[in-house]
């Protein structure tokens, strides 16, 4: 991976609008997760998706619609604990496995979402 790529540009949109769906079919799956949710997860799968293409240095979409991102704010209202991390995670994790992406771009990938979900965690 040449450092001055972003993910975006090494996967293109079309990868990670995949994950981002492959995310939703496993929170649909989970009932820990699915609470979260409202009943229609499009929205939802949506958002994240901006979010993602964001993240992984696409457009800045999500931010030009939706403001600065501020993801522990927009998430305090529900109890994230280990466990619900791990929920997180395993669905992420499935879902970047369903992508057929060089093992460097996924640790990548992977990385950010560790951090990210450890950072979610607002409940011992």
């Amino acid at each position: 991976m040449n450092t001055s790529q972003t993910i975006y540009d090494l996967v293109g949109e079309e990868q990670i609008r995949l994950l981002t769906h492959y995310f939703y079919q496993e929170v649909a799956k989970n009932e820990d997760l699915k609470r979260l949710y409202p009943e229609d997860l499009l929205p939802a799968e949506d958002r994240l998706f901006l979010f993602l293409l964001q993240v992984f240095g696409g457009p800045e979409t999500y931010s030009e619609q939706r403001g600065h991102p501020r993801l522990r704010m927009r998430h305090a209202k529900w109890k994230i604990d280990a466990t619900m991390r791990d929920h997180w995670m395993t669905a992420m994790l499935s879902a970047l496995d369903k992508l057929n992406l060089e093992q460097n771009i996924k640790e990548a990938m992977l990385s950010y979402f560790v951090n990210a979900a450890n950072h979610m965690i607002n409940h011992a």
